[in-house]
């Protein structure tokens, strides 16, 4: 039976963590059909964002690591490298943008996931725990990547050496949230969210996402070198010819992609 779901509706896949009575803890088969959904994803030239989450009571609780105690299991390195780590870069490669909704605890690897996404609602009575150092372990999935870049780098220390967890509205004042909102609306919030970004021209936004990431890894000229480049790409699109007509029109852009 499938540990993840992919729901297309409305020109948006959600992608959900099912394993609830597990806190949707992550196991080798989950993993690999986590990575089949985003690259599904990938593929489908119809879907304009992305919303992921998990079913019951948490996003993801991380590894399952009962998993782990078993005698055959990978060797952690590769684990991260083979299973984990193409997750993330799918989900960065990914062109559309993805809300995370974040209905309760993120820990882990779950934590990661969350932070991932292009965009996070978050519940009320959600969490994000870096749990690793409690059994001996170091953040990984992206996390010492994306965390300083969400948070500083003073709180994300704090986070990853003392494994604290982060409540939900200190995620909002730290700006890791875009908002927090009762748990019974996470999804609904971000699938307005989506429905909002899937109205925009997916070029731009798959351009403007792909420039944020290269971003930090590189100065000031060469961003502005970046940005003349890719302006020049989303300038030559029907979608922006497209965006001036509704402006000169006062209508709604009908954006196609192209």
């Amino acid at each position: 039976m499938a540990d993840v779901r992919l729901e297309v509706a409305d020109r948006i896949a959600t992608i959900t963590l099912d394993r609830p009575d597990a806190l949707n803890a992550l196991t080798v088969g989950m993993k690999g059909e986590l990575l089949a959904a985003f690259r599904a994803v990938a593929r489908d030239r119809a879907v304009r964002a992305v919303v992921l989450t998990g079913a019951g009571r948490a996003f993801c609780a991380g590894q399952d690591l009962k998993e782990r105690l078993e005698p055959d299991a990978t060797p952690l390195a590769v684990e991260v490298r083979e299973r984990y780590n193409p997750i993330i870069r799918a989900m960065r490669d990914l062109d559309q943008p993805i809300v995370g909704a974040i209905n309760g605890v993120a820990a882990g690897a779950g934590a990661s996931l969350a932070f991932a996404c292009d965009l996070r609602v978050a519940a009320e009575t959600a969490t994000f725990a870096l749990a690793f150092g409690r059994i001996g372990l170091v953040p990984d999935s992206g996390a010492t990547w994306f965390l300083p870049r969400l948070v500083g780098p003073a709180k994300a220390a704090e986070l990853a050496l003392l494994a604290d967890p982060l409540t939900s509205a200190d995620a909002e004042r730290f700006g890791l949230v875009a908002r927090v909102v009762p748990v019974a609306d996470v999804v609904t919030e971000a699938r307005a969210m989506a429905l909002r970004l899937a109205g925009l021209a997916p070029r731009a936004l798959a351009l403007t996402k792909h420039a944020l990431d290269r971003s930090w890894g590189q100065d000031l000229a060469a961003s502005l070198d970046d940005e003349a480049h890719l302006q020049g790409i989303a300038g030559a699109t029907a979608d922006h010819a497209e965006g001036l007509a509704a402006f000169v029109e006062k209508r709604p852009p009908r954006f196609t992609g192209e």
